[in-house]
């Protein structure tokens, strides 16, 4: 189970919300979770955001031209699709997350279909492929990280191309001077540093697309694509961390559990908080925005004596937390119930 010192080099590269920010409706920017796959890319001054590939007619635009066209703010609840990876055993070896890979941001920029509409997409048109300015090796290939999305994808008015975060301009960590943000996925679709849009005619084949983030359950299966998150809650940790271990001390008596819920695919319907195995329901309040998190509360009576607390949440789709993860290859997608050991004083 030794981490080793590339994991430990990706994961100071790298870092997670700290989960006592679940307080916040909005997490504030140097809190939001943030993976890098590359490097932080030196953008040119001339940077232009080019549009093209089947369209008919190639837009190139400035940030000026772009801030010039009508704006949009969304609140979108962003998780990685690596997040809880470092909770699998077998462990895979990656980026070590274990719950702290989420963030909630207020993204403003333009939105993403009528800029396609514009460019007039041709006959035969299939996926939008977008491309960053950052580039690497991963699994032995040379790129620019790539992502793509299906034509109906793109155009059903969710996507935005973002130029602020939180009311500020976009961060050079967070993709400025441009990055797509696609409301209900996990992160690794939402294409930073963004110099490029291209319409295709065939599926995009590309290594992050084709290869690296599939949920494979062993090496020979051809895996199926990561998409929309699966519903996931998380809870503030009550009271005091031991500094080591992050255990809890709660004082005994009425205490208030707080935290966040979200999924991808539907609104979250309800969640529920486990203590020492029986569970019960939560208060959960209305999201701020269809693709934000939902802050949820719950009333423990905590008596003396080690316990262990948990959440789970289920959206309207009917899809709900497992109490433990399905491993895979690439060790995404880990939504299994969390729990966190408490001393009760």
């Amino acid at each position: 189970m030794a981490i080793s010192m590339d994991e430990l080099q990706l994961a100071t590269r790298n870092h997670g919300m700290p989960l006592e920010a679940l307080r916040y409706d909005v997490t504030p920017v140097g809190l939001h979770y943030l993976l890098v796959h590359f490097d932080v890319p030196a953008v040119p001054e001339d940077w232009r955001l080019h549009v093209g590939g089947l369209v008919s007619r190639e837009l190139t635009l400035s940030q000026d031209e772009l801030r010039e066209r009508p704006s949009v703010r969304r609140i979108v609840t962003m998780e990685c699709a690596g997040n809880g990876r470092a909770r699998l055993e077998p462990r895979i070896v990656s980026q070590p997350w274990i719950a702290e890979a989420i963030g909630t941001g207020e993204w403003g920029g333009v939105e993403l279909a009528p800029l396609l509409r514009e460019a007039g997409m041709g006959d035969g048109a299939v996926e939008v492929l977008f491309t960053g300015l950052d580039r690497g090796i991963d699994g032995g290939v040379e790129q620019a990280y790539e992502r793509s999305l299906s034509l109906d994808e793109a155009l059903a008015g969710d996507a935005l191309l973002a130029y602020e975060l939180n009311g500020e301009p976009l961060p050079p960590q967070h993709g400025a001077p441009l990055r797509l943000v696609v409301p209900g996925w996990y992160g690794m679709t939402s294409v930073k540093w963004l110099e490029r849009i291209r319409v295709l005619d065939r599926p995009f084949d590309g290594y992050q697309q084709a290869h690296a983030y599939r949920f494979r359950r062993d090496e020979d299966d051809e895996g199926e694509p990561v998409a929309r998150m699966r519903p996931r809650s998380l809870m503030l940790p009550p009271g005091v961390p031991d500094f080591m271990t992050r255990r809890r001390f709660v004082e005994a008596g009425p205490c208030s559990l707080e935290g966040r819920a979200w999924s991808g695919v539907a609104p979250i319907e309800s969640v529920e908080v486990g203590v020492d195995g029986e569970w019960a329901t939560a208060r959960v309040e209305p999201a701020p925005d269809r693709f934000a998190w939902s802050r949820w509360t719950f009333h423990w009576q905590a008596e003396p004596g080690d316990h262990e607390l948990a959440c789970r949440a289920r959206d309207e789709a009917g899809n709900e937390q497992p109490l433990e993860p399905e491993w895979n290859v690439g060790g995404y997608c880990n939504n299994a119930a969390q729990s966190l050991a408490v001393t009760v004083r």
